[in-house]
């Protein structure tokens, strides 16, 4: 298995993905080899034997491209979503073409029966392996270019990469149907080609112990890249219309990304400051969970959007999300909106602030739903996947 992320070097979705996945796989008896990027510190894991390809000549690198042309500066993030403001350049670029050669070379020592690779960093290195030891190749896409930039300025040199990897998988992976048509459209690759396997998550390994930080008001949670693909302009402007017409709400956003300055005026300039907060990268994201009274997911294009079930597994009340998300397929018990529609989302946002038993109900609701999914499940759909080609 080929990957950029793998806890604790990880920046949200992909790493928890990667994570989770490999462990439920071990559980089900499957050996997995994890090829990720050379770090300067050992990455453990009692489930999956993690390789750092040319540790002693790879240096560290970011975790997450964000969706800028080739002649703009990259930043890469690296921390649960949240993202760590490091300025990379096109060198993040070399980067992965070093981490293609060194992971060919790490795989010409491993016995493997299957070659998967997950998102564009990987896809590169995976094409090449296959063509060596001609054995199958599967990747999993966890979100494309075009979801990234909201399908404005997609960068090509990315864009191009993954249909490449699409194109010379034997099964491509999609983590929800809204992503399967999104690859469809975007890059003419077969419905029969593609899988479903939807993220999941273990609901027993969060607490559900509820934290104030002595807040007085009501918390209302955006947990996210500050980028245009998690529309935290739209998440302002909703706060804006709920703070005109009720007091004693708080709105909180946790993370960071190239949208923070931005985002900062626009809560003065909206004369909101007095009741936004901005926390910047934080590690203890579940606290987040445990103070609010409501999160909400406003993404633009979100393949699948596992915050919101950490967000439901941690006792949160209703949590609402974009219907542009691929997580509304797996839960229903939360509330949607388009993410456009901020009059709409304000409405929600009043509605589940307002009325407590909606709230206490649509809490032990999710709860009780995401109790009821489990990494295993998610794995035994892989594994079908991998009887499919080796």
């Amino acid at each position: 298995m080929l990957g950029w992320e793998f806890p604790p070097f990880s920046s949200g979705g992909l790493g928890t993905h990667c994570y989770n996945i490999t462990r439920a796989l071990s559980k089900r008896g499957t050996e997995i080899t994890f090829v990720m990027p050379g770090c300067s510190d050992d990455v453990q894991s009692d489930s999956v034997r993690v390789i750092m390809a040319g540790k002693s000549r790879f240096v560290k690198v970011g975790v997450f491209i964000k969706p800028y042309l080739p002649s703009l500066p990259i930043t890469v993030s690296g921390g649960q979503g949240q993202g760590s403001g490091k300025v990379y350049g096109l060198g993040f670029f070399e980067d992965v073409k070093k981490y293609t050669e060194l992971a060919v070379e790490a795989s010409r020592e491993l016995e493997f029966d299957v070659i998967h690779c997950h998102d564009w960093m990987a896809f590169p290195a995976g094409i090449r392996i296959k063509e060596e030891s001609r054995k199958p190749l599967v990747v999993t896409v966890h979100s494309t270019e075009f979801d990234r930039t909201g399908s404005i300025c997609p960068n090509p040199w990315i864009s191009d990469l993954e249909w490449q990897g699409m194109y010379n998988a034997d099964r491509v992976i999609a983590v929800s149907n809204y992503m399967k048509r999104i690859i469809m459209e975007k890059y003419s690759v077969p419905g029969d080609k593609i899988d479903i396997v939807h993220n999941s998550i273990d609901s027993g390994e969060y607490s559900t112990k509820r934290m104030r930080f002595g807040l007085d008001e009501k918390v209302v949670l955006f947990l996210g890249r500050l980028t245009l693909q998690k529309g935290p302009d739209y998440f302002l402007r909703a706060a804006k219309k709920v703070i005109e017409k009720s007091g004693g709400v708080r709105f909180v956003l946790v993370g960071t990304g190239d949208m923070l300055p931005q985002m900062i005026d626009a809560s003065i300039n909206m004369g909101i400051s007095e009741w936004v907060t901005f926390t910047g990268f934080q590690e203890r994201i579940e606290e987040y969970y445990r103070m609010a009274d409501l999160y909400v997911m406003p993404s633009v294009s979100e393949p699948f959007g596992i915050t919101a079930l950490e967000a439901m597994s941690s006792g949160t009340p209703p949590v609402i999300i974009s219907k542009q998300s691929g997580v509304s397929e797996v839960i229903r018990h939360r509330l949607s909106v388009d993410f456009w529609d901020v009059d709409e989302l304000a409405s929600k946002i009043l509605g589940v602030l307002n009325y407590g038993c909606l709230r206490d109900e649509m809490s032990r609701n999710g709860r009780s739903e995401v109790g009821r999914m489990s990494w295993l499940d998610s794995a035994d759909r892989t594994l079908e996947v991998y009887s499919r080609v080796a």
